[in-house]
């Protein structure tokens, strides 16, 4: 019995060693990737100046999500600290940071492609969401920022927990650049109206978490107590569902509530509540067309 008691303890600690060197290895691989070079090939765009372009930038910062990582200034803010050593901070964006020297290919870079100036991968910025932004949207949206007001702020903080950077070096967590079919050709204009088509267009900002299908599911690199993202594809399962009309849609949107009143708990409602009208009540439009998918296909 003892002997089989000692064979089992070696056992045990063969594995825990095989595990541990396991991890060991996935995170050097992690802190490898995160330093390796991107190579995107892009063409530039002129950010806006005139009133018009700028009043357009102003609007897709403020609805599409900038806010939720870089604050309403552009200073920066923490919008992930779960407490268990997951700690990220959005960098400040405006003159006087290090993005005030970026050239308008950076800027193409990192918004569509998720490329930093020293050409390393983003480890989060939602630029699956931008990737098809329109030139004439990418450059009112840089001409924008290019107004913001100075402001104190530091650079990105990813503080992340060992497991998180053992999953990234496997490959089960994958950084901006990784996301992204760099191949893709920014969208062509359309005229914003309430229709599928301009829905389509809005909806690219859902894709991020509810995956480029919209059905929802774990949501890649997210805190492990963030809920599944729901299944935004008409059908049985499906979120929509609960929305009879655009008009009870459009309510969830600028309240974070569903129509039975319950909260919803992961959302940029920040950013959603701001989508003018044609915007919101088009997305409703396109997310009724989309093929219906089980749950957690993204």
């Amino acid at each position: 019995m003892q002997r089989w008691l000692k064979r089992g303890g070696i056992g045990v600690a063969v594995l825990l060693a095989l595990g541990a060197a396991a991890v060991a290895l996935a995170v050097w691989q992690g802190d490898r990737k995160r330093e390796r070079q991107v190579t995107v090939a892009v063409h530039g765009i002129t950010p806006a100046t005139d009133a018009k372009g700028v009043a357009r930038g102003h609007y897709l910062y403020r609805s599409r999500g900038c806010v939720d990582c870089h604050g309403v200034d552009g200073a920066g803010r923490e919008f992930i600290n779960d407490g268990n050593g997951m700690r990220i901070r959005g960098p400040n964006i405006t003159p006087g940071s290090p993005t005030a020297k970026y050239s308008e290919l950076q800027w193409v870079r990192i918004v569509r492609h998720g490329v930093k100036a020293d050409g390393r991968a983003a480890f989060i910025m939602p630029s699956e969401d931008y990737n098809r932004l329109t030139d004439q949207d990418l450059a009112a949206l840089v001409g924008y920022v290019r107004t913001l007001a100075p402001r104190s702020g530091g650079a990105t903080v990813v503080e992340l927990p060992l497991h998180i950077r053992a999953l990234y070096g496997a490959g089960m967590i994958r950084d901006a650049a990784e996301k992204i079919d760099h191949s893709l050709a920014p969208a062509l204009p359309i005229t914003a109206a309430v229709n599928a088509e301009h829905g389509a267009y809005v909806a690219n900002m859902c894709i991020g978490c509810h995956g480029p299908g919209l059905s929802g599911g774990t949501i890649p690199g997210g805190p492990p107590d963030w809920p599944p993202a729901a299944n935004l594809t008409p059908g049985k399962g499906g979120s929509m569902t609960r929305y009879t009309d655009s008009n009870a849609f459009v309510s969830m949107l600028r309240s974070g509530k569903r129509p039975d009143g319950s909260n919803i708990k992961v959302m940029p409602f920040e950013s959603l509540r701001e989508l003018d009208d044609t915007d919101a009540h088009a997305l409703y439009a396109y997310l009724k067309t989309v093929p219906a998918r089980p749950e957690g296909q993204r």
